[in-house]
């Protein structure tokens, strides 16, 4: 979410951090976890502590309500 809000392309956050663009993809859509450095190389990428990129417990899937449920289109 944090790459698609600044416009920032899969292969350009790759090429940054020194990864397949796809590992990008593979962590984006949890079937991949990154190592400790390569989650650093990204919280600094995009300035932010790496806790706001990623979690323990899962981040609510977009457009979700605050009980978990999905919103009507």
């Amino acid at each position: 979410m944090l790459r698609a809000e600044r416009g920032i392309s899969r292969r350009q956050l790759a090429d940054a951090v020194g990864v397949h663009y796809q590992t990008v993809g593979y962590i984006e859509r949890g079937e991949f976890s990154p190592s400790l450095h390569l989650a650093l190389k990204i919280g600094r990428y995009f300035e932010v502590p790496i806790e706001v990129i990623f979690s323990l417990d899962p981040f609510p899937r977009l457009g979700a309500t605050a009980d978990g449920a999905q919103r009507p289109a």
